[in-house]
Order: C-alpha cells, then sequence, then structure tokens
C-alpha cells in the first residue's frame, strides 16, 4: 500500500481481517493486502491478526485489532454514491445483512457497526435545487424512508 493520500485506520475487537475479507466482497476495485501480526510482545496473542491492509471501492484502509475500547458511532459515515436503483439494492442488502441494522434516510449500519449512507447519484442536486419548492419535496420524501428509493425520489422532485 503506498503512503500518498489518506488511508482510514478502522479499529476492530478481534474482527479487523473477517470484516476486511468482506468489504473486498462487497465492493468492486477491492483487494487484500499485508496483514501484520502481534509477536511475543504483544499485547495481543502472539500470531494472531494485529492490523490487515486492504482497499475497498479504490479506497485504503487499515482494520486494527485494538481490542473493546473503541467502537464505531454515526459520527463517521461512509457514503456510497450509487448510480440506480439496483446499485442501491445491492449496498443495501449486502451490507445489513447478518446482523446489520437499516438506518433512516439511506444510512446502515454492517455488522461490524460501521455507518455508510447508500446515497442515489443526483440526490444532493435534487435536495439542494434552487427551487425550494423541488427541494422540500425531494427531502420529505427522502425523510419518510430507510433504504432510498430512486423512482420514488424522482417523483417527489417532479412533483408528480
Amino acid at each position: 500500500m503506498t503512503t500518498d493520500g489518506f488511508t482510514t485506520c478502522l479499529w476492530f475487537d478481534g474482527q479487523a481481517e473477517e470484516a476486511a475479507h468482506f468489504y473486498v466482497s462487497v465492493f468492486k476495485n477491492s483487494t487484500i493486502g499485508a496483514i501484520g501480526r502481534y509477536n511475543e510482545a504483544g499485547p495481543g496473542p502472539a500470531g494472531s491478526v494485529l492490523a490487515v491492509e486492504f482497499t475497498a471501492n479504490g479506497q485504503k484502509f487499515v482494520g486494527i485489532n485494538g481490542g473493546p475500547q473503541f467502537t464505531f458511532s454515526e459520527a463517521i459515515s461512509f457514503q456510497i454514491y450509487c448510480a440506480d436503483q439496483a446499485e442501491v439494492d445491492h449496498y443495501w442488502t449486502r451490507l445489513t445483512a447478518n446482523g446489520g441494522e437499516p438506518g433512516p434516510c439511506g444510512w446502515l449500519k454492517d455488522r461490524y457497526g460501521v455507518s455508510w449512507q447508500v446515497i442515489p447519484d443526483g440526490l444532493i442536486e435534487m435536495i439542494s435545487d434552487p427551487d425550494p419548492e423541488k427541494a422540500t419535496r425531494t427531502t420529505k420524501a427522502m425523510y419518510a424512508m430507510g433504504k432510498l428509493d430512486v423512482a420514488a425520489l424522482k417523483k417527489a422532485y417532479d412533483g408528480a
């Protein structure tokens, strides 16, 4: 992994490698990189995974098994911009599977507690349209949704 740009470090309690493999399975343009292991100096058991480098959707990450001291919150989330409803459905289904939690307005938590926003292309433009009626209708429609419905958002935007 190069040192150019930013790398997001995600703190796990023993699940870093499992999570990395999960994210690589969900996103295109994804790979597992180096896996570092604890040695006799600890603090984890010698040979267990300390950290795993991975790329998900072209973004660099490091998963670290730091222990139970810190957990994820909605204060940090990753936005996934989707070309169409099929992509929204794909990410929503995969990321909420096996213990993930759907949330409001396109937000969800995956099984590891990481927060994601699954957003169709064009939504930001619709809710910030200079026509306040279009923006308000679209925003109200979005607030009523969990997983975002592209057709319903477009219908609200159009006033249909």
